[in-house]
């Protein structure tokens, strides 16, 4: 099962930078994030399931951009996400 739409607004609360945010980095960043971890599990017990691996890397790798894009243009709201989110960078 994916993101549901409670988790999906806690998220969005917790990240949001000002009032009528929904799309700032930080809070894509978190909704992937939640995404993969969620994936990870799946991938932990279904090994051949290579569909659901391509997507997993897919959403790294936009994860990643996203995370390169705040790391050149603003180093700190970078570092608050990555130590929020618990990222190694």
């Amino acid at each position: 099962m994916a993101i549901t739409k409670d988790r999906k607004a806690e998220l969005i609360t917790e990240f949001k930078r000002g009032e009528v945010d929904t799309g700032s980095p930080e809070v894509q960043i978190a909704l992937l994030t939640n995404r993969i971890v969620y994936l990870t599990e799946h991938m932990r017990q279904h090994k051949k399931d290579f569909s659901s691996r391509r997507g997993l890397l897919k959403l790294v790798s936009q994860r990643s951009d996203l995370l390169k894009y705040l790391r050149e243009n603003d180093r700190p709201r970078y570092l608050a996400v990555i130590q929020r989110l618990g990222l190694r960078k």
